[in-house]
């Protein structure tokens, strides 16, 4: 198993790919013509998606990686700089087109189920998160550490839910630059958590690279 802070690091990780105070604008629009039973029901169900595919994630990602003959390293600088993009995007106080491109945030208005697709899918559990779940559980493996990491996804995702539960009031009070600058702040985080995914990966990828550093 890891040090505590090691499972903290993976929790802000997560926390700042999902960024749960990003979504609620999102969550608000796709919700404004609901009743306030539909709009929980969106809720509950957006969570427990989110929980299902980053638990998915933990447990069954070595096997895909496995099916497409990948290996660690290409996947920790594929994952990276898909983490960087959208690091930029968050950055920049704007949606990463690898969650969500305009065409699909137009088509989900007509959609019935958006709390599974897009809002579960791709726009909280993303590319990104599922990419940072399965380089977290390589980083240990005993059943100690998979529970540790099931444990922080559930704990991420009782945030997650908490934050649409309360989506209404907190857009009360969280104005736009607010948020903007709560996802700046959590993009900068990102970036370094990407560099650090993309260097950890050139060195398993190119070994000379470790070699020329001692």
């Amino acid at each position: 198993m890891l040090d505590l802070s090691e499972y903290l690091k993976i929790f802000i990780g997560l926390l700042a790919i999902i960024n749960p105070i990003g979504a609620v604008p999102l969550f608000i629009s796709m919700t404004h013509n609901f009743s306030q039973v539909e709009t929980k029901s969106t809720c509950n169900r957006a969570s427990l998606t989110v929980a299902v595919i980053l638990l998915s994630a933990l447990f069954l990602g070595d096997y895909i990686l496995a099916v497409f003959a990948i290996t660690i390293d290409s996947f920790r600088v594929g994952g990276g700089i898909l983490i960087l993009i959208m690091a930029i995007s968050m950055l920049h106080a704007s949606t990463s087109p690898i969650k969500q491109t305009e065409a699909e945030a137009h088509e989900s208005i007509d959609k019935s189920a958006v709390a599974i697709v897009p809002l579960a899918m791709p726009l909280l559990a993303g590319p990104g998160a599922i990419s940072t779940v399965i380089l977290a559980a390589h980083k240990g493996d005993t059943i100690g550490h998979y529970l540790m990491l099931a444990l922080t996804l559930l704990v991420l995702t009782a945030c997650l839910f908490a934050v649409l539960r309360t989506a209404p009031w907190l857009a009360t009070k969280i104005s736009t630059t607010g948020i903007n600058v709560f996802s700046r702040i959590m993009g900068l985080i990102l970036s370094a958590i990407a560099i650090e995914f993309i260097a950890n990966g050139l060195r398993g990828l190119f070994p000379l690279l470790t070699a020329a550093q001692s």
